[in-house]
């Protein structure tokens, strides 16, 4: 068998997610925003692949993840739900699509399944979010949250700055785990808060846990692909570990090819195409 091929592994569903935790197996999860880096990441068995409004960063140039709209969410997700086979496929719900009304975010959580392929839609917030989780669930959408480090709330926290370093704001995120686990979630990323934090929490709620810079102790990890791969332009976060240099891979590629072009080494004569038979330049001469 294929070291890439992952058929005879079922489809991940939220309860199988659910199971995992029971079983003390962890959950491997990455961003996704296109269709070969997708179908390259649930052929290599990841667990959750998020289409993820950090998009706006890695791909789209922003200077945050705020200004990503719903329609540029769904052009990726698209993407990448052509791509997934065994994944559970989940995407942002993006800065301002959620935040008007229940009425709003239920339309737009619907476009994200039903036009989009999403499986499961994730929200930042905790405990503010009780009633639009417990909406979306009723729904019949899953929903992953999000709290700790919430990037759409930059504004408010300051900066990317950890969360949970105090009492206070410790047992208000435990607090938030707790309501959005209440509110129907099926799971919640924890994002930019100590290690030991992320393990009571992950101790205390029945729901899989997702850290990114929570520490080792969660049900599972998650990473911006781009900046595992090495392909992102962002300074690089504390927890992030960098696998690969695809950017110089890439550009030593790049390099060689220009270099090729240039001394007309490229294409060779194996790389043209030939005529058929006896077919020569006179062919193809007008006659007066």
């Amino acid at each position: 068998m294929n070291a890439t091929d992952t058929s005879h592994l079922s489809k991940v569903t939220p309860p199988r997610l659910l199971a995992m935790k029971t079983r003390q197996e962890k959950i491997t999860a990455l961003t996704a925003y296109d269709y070969p880096l997708a179908r390259i990441l649930d052929e290599a068995g990841i667990d959750v692949l998020l289409v993820g409004d950090s998009l706006g960063m890695s791909r789209l140039g922003y200077p945050s993840t705020i200004p990503v709209t719903l329609e540029e969410i769904l052009i990726h997700l698209q993407a990448v739900r052509r791509a997934v086979r065994r994944a559970l496929l989940v995407a942002d719900m993006p800065y301002g699509s959620y935040h008007v009304s229940s009425k709003q975010a239920l339309k737009n959580a619907f476009r994200l399944v039903k036009e989009g392929g999403a499986e499961a839609v994730k929200v930042e917030g905790g405990s503010k979010r009780f009633k639009l989780v417990n909406r979306l669930v009723d729904a019949e959408i899953p929903v992953m949250g999000h709290i700790g480090l919430t990037p759409q709330s930059i504004h408010v926290l300051g900066g990317y700055k950890v969360q949970g370093r105090t009492p206070d704001s410790a047992r208000n995120i435990l607090e938030d785990a707790q309501q959005l686990q209440e509110a129907g979630a099926f799971a919640v990323v924890l994002e930019g808060i100590p290690r030991g934090l992320a393990m009571e929490i992950t101790r205390l709620i029945s729901i899989p846990t997702i850290g990114i810079g929570a520490g080792v102790g969660c049900d599972g990890q998650i990473l911006v692909a781009d900046d595992l791969l090495g392909i992102s332009f962002l300074p690089k976060p504390k927890f992030v570990r960098q696998y690969v240099d695809l950017k110089e891979i890439i550009s030593g590629a790049v390099a060689r090819y220009r270099e090729d072009c240039l001394d007309g080494s490229f294409p060779s004569e194996a790389e043209s195409y030939q005529p058929e038979g006896n077919l020569t330049v006179k062919a193809f001469t007008r006659k007066v």
